[in-house]
């Protein structure tokens, strides 16, 4: 790869160090302090692990072996007993946080609702004796269907009270995939309610379900419907319950069933470019630890803070950093039902600034979104609550990381860019705000006890600063256990493509990454998101910062289409800022100013402008699909996964005409 295509995105020579007035208050101090707790948990990770567990969590019964690690699969913290409901509810029972806040939460047409640990506990123990009631039994799985209420986190806690593994279905996906998940997960239960209100708009979820089980899903024997929207809805006799009717005759004493640690928690599907999605399989008790452990250091949370991660609990982040993490802690989790919306597009700054909120944990999408809306939104709110920012999802492009910095964060909170994934259950590589200095556009440094590295296929590591894949070297707590029902795939997809390491399998990630001479990661995108034009490997990522750090641009999506002479050749679909105006003056500057920011093997093909881009619920953009459509090709794989599906037509409507224009 040529040095300026390296340099693209490791230029980025800002350095950010956390002030001295938060690395002292920190629960990581310094970066001498970090280098220690990461050498002592490289060193024996297992003695490590065991007495964080030890410290942090409550078990009904100590572990035999800390872990069993039989390649590709492991077992942790082997035959103790716990209850990650319990951890995350009833043990703060006996403190002060028996009143305090555990769950607030904003519905997006203005109605709110503050759940104390004590009331949630009540809440949880009632909905979890509903559930038996209706025949839920331990092993049981069940589906939740919901919106962003707090009754999706009861349920969610409800189902681990009495070991029944929740599978959530985000609530924007269609019928057809729910199905599919039901199916895949054999659930005997859905929880879903009649809607939700979501961009100004009541999302209907009920008549979702009830066409999922018409057409399959035969395992599903009843379904319990919160009432939300008060809009009309069919309630199939013997089948279908109100959540409020069974809880006028549940009891509030339910204790905890004493889970084995290695019990199914919960089953997430995570959709692959090809083939069914894969259920994704997290036990019990190193699960509770690691995202325990990530949320009180990532986040370096105080019992005095709110905390507002922006995702939905219909994806990892949510599970892990709405719901499990945080309450394992005894924090303030906030949940919002709404998103930024026509009526209200500063609605995230009413509610940092109604609620004072502390830390603010989001997507980048959505605040290259924040950044299209214009600065006078979050201008005109008081933000000065704020302590930390963090980023989710996708790595961040250095340009919308300085706007974070400087108009939400004020240049005094510290940004912890945050990379993990559905399989590895929490935060695997991250700044600790106390004790890493950050760098814009960059991950920073593996979490204690993350064995991270950058190789080739042959599993040879990589010289600093040189394009690689990716590697996690040895087992962690919170990592996947398996595919459900599927372990020839689960070995295939995480283990296989990358030969053993010293004799020992390693993790494969899907990542395309950079260390640099630091030891910071830099991701560059899927492997999938690589490019190889000319014998030169480029990363999608890379190319939409250089193109998005141009004035005029937005959004940028990259992807690679076949060339006969370089092999591919790079196509980029562009949204400008409102300010901006499409015409082939502005195409061309573009491509110069990607030759610019990295060097001539950049430049891209063929520049398409756009209003939106295909992105999946969580904000990540389905480039599989855009491959497609620049290559021409007919659109293939599971639609349901984007956000909305319309833009598909749209964009190959644009190309079509594009190239019917310029045949002419």
């Amino acid at each position: 790869m040529p040095e300026n295509a390296i340099e693209s995105i490791l230029q980025e020579k800002r350095l950010f160090n956390p002030s001295p007035e938060f690395a002292e208050n920190a629960h990581i101090k310094s970066l001498d302090q970090y280098n220690e707790l990461y050498e002592k948990a490289k060193a024996d990770p297992q003695a490590f692990w065991a007495d964080l567990a030890e410290k942090e969590l409550h078990w009904f019964k100590k572990w035999d072996q800390v872990l069993d690690w039989q390649p590709p699969f492991a077992k942790w913290f082997v035959g103790g007993k716990l209850n990650i409901s319990y951890n995350c509810l009833d043990r703060h029972l006996t403190t002060w946080r028996r009143n305090k806040a555990a769950i607030i939460w904003e519905g997006e047409p203005g109605d709110s609702r503050t759940l104390t640990y004590g009331e949630l506990h009540r809440e949880v123990c009632q909905f979890a004796n509903a559930m038996k009631q209706l025949g839920v039994k331990k092993g049981d799985r069940v589906g939740i269907y919901m919106p962003m209420i707090p009754e999706a986190a009861i349920a969610m806690l409800a189902c681990a009270r009495i070991g029944a593994p929740h599978s959530v279905v985000f609530g924007g996906f269609s019928s057809e995939a729910l199905k599919d998940r039901l199916e895949d997960a054999q659930a005997k239960l859905v929880i879903t309610a009649d809607g939700g209100f979501r961009k100004d708009k009541a999302i209907h979820l009920k008549s979702a379900v009830d066409l999922a089980l018409e057409h399959g899903a035969p395992t599903v024997e009843k379904v319990i419907v919160v009432e939300r929207i008060k809009e009309p809805i069919t309630m199939k006799e013997g089948r279908d319950y109100w959540w409020h009717d069974l809880k006028k005759t549940a009891s509030a004493d339910c204790p905890a069933e004493e889970m084995d640690s290695e019990d199914t928690l919960f089953i997430l599907y995570t959709s692959g470019s090809t083939g069914k999605p894969k259920g994704v399989v997290h036990t019990t008790g190193g699960y509770n630890l690691y995202t325990h452990m990530t949320t009180k250091w990532v986040f370096d949370l105080k019992d005095t803070d709110v905390y507002w991660c922006t995702a939905d609990v219909g994806w990892i982040t949510g599970h892990s950093y709405i719901v499990y993490g945080p309450l394992s802690n005894g924090a303030t989790s906030l949940m919002y039902e709404g998103a930024p919306r026509p009526s209200n597009p500063g609605c995230f700054w009413d509610v940092v600034e109604k609620y004072g909120v502390n830390i603010f944990y989001t997507a980048p999408t959505a605040i290259r979104a924040f950044i299209k809306a214009g600065d006078e939104l979050p201008n005109a709110r008081d933000l000065s609550s704020l302590r930390l920012l963090g980023t989710v999802g996708e790595p961040i492009n250095p340009e919308a990381w300085m706007w974070y910095h400087r108009v939400i964060g004020k240049e005094r909170c510290p940004i912890v860019d945050t990379w993990w994934q559905t399989e590895t259950g929490g935060i695997m590589i991250t700044a600790l705000p106390g004790a890493i200095p950050t760098k814009p556009g960059s991950a920073t440094r593996p979490f204690p006890g993350i064995i991270a590295d950058v190789v080739n296929e042959e599993g040879h590591r990589v010289p600093d600063n040189a394009g690689g894949y990716l590697v996690i070297k040895h087992p962690w707590p919170s990592m996947l256990r398996t595919v459900y029902g599927n372990p020839e795939r689960f070995r295939k997809t995480y283990w296989d493509p990358i030969a053993p390491i010293d004799g020992e399998q390693v993790y494969f990630a899907g990542d395309s990454v950079r260390r640099d001479e630091d030891g910071y990661f830099w991701i560059m995108g899927r492997v999938d998101d690589v490019m190889n034009v000319a014998g030169h490997r480029l990363g999608s990522m890379e190319l939409e910062s250089a193109l998005k750090s141009h004035p005029a641009v937005a959004e940028a999506g990259v992807v690679g289409t076949p060339h006969e002479i370089t092999g591919e050749q790079i196509f980029a679909f562009v949204i400008l800022k409102n300010t901006a105006t499409p015409s082939d003056e502005l195409a061309q500057e573009l491509k110069q100013h990607v030759v610019m920011e990295i060097g001539a093997i950049a430049r891209p093909g063929e520049i398409q402008f756009t209003e939106a881009l295909p992105k999946t619920r969580s904000g990540k953009i389905v480039r599989r699909f855009l491959r497609q459509i620049a290559a021409g090709q007919e659109i293939v794989g599971d639609k349901t996964t984007v956000e909305d599906p319309t833009v598909l037509d749209k964009l190959e409507a644009e190309i079509a005409h594009k190239r019917a224009k310029a045949a002419v």
